[in-house]
């Protein structure tokens, strides 16, 4: 053990190079100042898991409200994906030059006034312009999440935390559904139509949250990389010193350092060498992770009104799955730092596939709800485990542009998914839909184990 008041190098006001920062990061044991960022940035991840799986929502009521026909009702839930393709590659580029910190502000502000703006659209134009630039503003909120959180956590909790984080943010999908639930039925709760109240809901809990995120410090990663040592020394020892006092004035000592200092990166070095590899590989991964995933969420109660049930009922139906969502983020925690994640995400993923199949084929209720709940299950012990997977196996200097390029493809199929599905739905039917889900789930196992490197337990700059 070493006292925090030791004369160490990086104390004595010597720039500390890219390995003593994150070692000093990752030595430190958890503390309240860990767990209170991640609530902060889990809220956000809230906002946006709520407004992705509200465009199925918003799908159903609108179609009875303003008589959409199929095509109509598959933009609805588009455009939103459009957007987050745009801002996606967008601001998690601008977030790799400018810092995680000012990216997370500038993206909740767009949402939130965009989605204001979107509650209150006269016509289908209006709004599907709206729900665009709503979605451009939130499209990199969980590229900025988990890299912003693996950057700072130190390694022994890095993956626990980041479930956390998602278990809290999990919440706003089955919080749309029922809202949704009860505000359609309500019709005009205070005289304003219940799909205007969902998106107010969504524009202000984001305002509130960008007030929370402003006491954030940018991460001591990237300061680093950029250059800026002495910026990234007083974040270092300020948190060093936060720990300690709660720990009562010492740290663990701070290992050498095993690998050389993280640097700028250019770009065009996800296409060289071992990025290339691991590159390939996580953009065939988001592209079928998204039909398997999102496209239950996002397709359910379109599904359950295909099915014969009224949109009241259907969304009952979905927002009863969508518990399981929450419950699957839980039951992850103990397990992503014991299981190696590659193997993890393969053995969700083939339950996702498993349980998807049968609700495809379920025509009784009590069957719909129990198979779309084991399904959300499996969804999210596989969605925390690729959401921390993806932050540990691109360096600093590249972790927000990878992520989020790659992250913006499964975007990009989420706007093709709904006309190819619901197309799919109407000719063939549920079963259709949920066998050729199955089967990309199977392809994406068979991506994972062949192409993906081992990561759990490792340093950032270690993988």
């Amino acid at each position: 053990m070493t006292d925090t008041t030791s004369p160490t190098p990086e104390r004595r006001g010597e720039t500390p190079t890219g390995i003593r920062a994150a070692a000093r990061l990752d030595r430190l044991p958890p503390s309240r100042w860990h767990r209170r960022i991640t609530l902060v940035v889990g809220i956000g991840a809230f906002f946006d898991l709520y407004e992705i799986f509200l465009g199925g929502v918003l799908a159903a009521a609108l179609a009875e409200q303003w008589h959409l026909g199929p095509t109509a009702k598959s933009w609805v839930i588009a455009t939103g994906f459009l957007g987050m393709f745009v801002g996606a590659n967008v601001l998690s580029v601008l977030a790799d030059r400018f810092g995680r910190r000012r990216m997370f502000l500038i993206n909740l502000a767009a949402y939130s006034f965009f989605s204001l703006l979107c509650a209150c659209a006269p016509d289908l134009s209006w709004f599907l312009a709206l729900r665009f630039l709503a979605g451009l503003g939130l499209g990199a909120e969980l590229v900025l999440v988990d890299t912003y959180l693996a950057e700072f956590l130190p390694r022994a909790v890095r993956g626990r935390y980041i479930a956390h984080a998602y278990t809290f943010g999990f919440l706003g999908v089955p919080v749309a559904a029922l809202l949704g639930a009860r505000l359609v039925a309500a019709h005009q709760p205070l005289g304003v139509e219940g799909w205007r109240w969902l998106l107010i809901a969504g524009a202000l809990g984001a305002g509130f949250l960008q007030v929370m995120r402003r006491q954030l410090p940018e991460s001591p990663r990237w300061l680093v990389v950029q250059g800026r040592g002495e910026e990234a020394e007083r974040i270092v020892a300020g948190l060093e010193e936060r720990v300690a006092r709660e720990r009562g004035g010492s740290l663990p000592s701070v290992p050498e350092a095993e690998t050389v200092p993280e640097r700028k990166v250019p770009l065009a070095e996800m296409f060289r060498g071992d990025q290339r590899r691991r590159t390939v590989m996580w953009w065939i991964f988001q592209v079928l992770q998204t039909v398997g995933y999102y496209g239950f969420g996002s397709l359910a109660p379109v599904v359950l009104t295909a099915k014969g049930h009224t949109v009241t009922e259907s969304l009952l139906y979905a927002a009863l799955s969508f518990c399981g969502y929450p419950v699957g983020s839980a039951l992850s925690v103990p397990l992503i730092d014991r299981i190696e994640r590659r193997t993890l995400i393969i053995a969700s993923a083939l339950g996702i596939a498993g349980c998807g199949l049968a609700f495809g084929f379920a025509t009784a209720s009590w069957a719909i709800v129990t198979f779309g709940f084991l399904l959300t299950v499996c969804s999210n012990v596989f969605s925390n485990a690729f959401h921390v997977y993806q932050t540990e196996i691109f360096p600093t200097g590249l972790r927000s542009s990878a992520i989020g390029i790659a992250y913006s493809l499964s975007r990009l199929t989420s706007v093709v998914l709904p006309f190819v599905a619901l197309s799919v739905l109407n000719d063939l039917g549920p079963a259709a839909v949920f066998t050729g889900s199955a089967g990309l789930m199977l392809l994406l196992c068979a991506d994972v184990a062949l192409l993906g490197p081992r990561s759990t337990g490792r340093s950032l700059e270690r993988i």
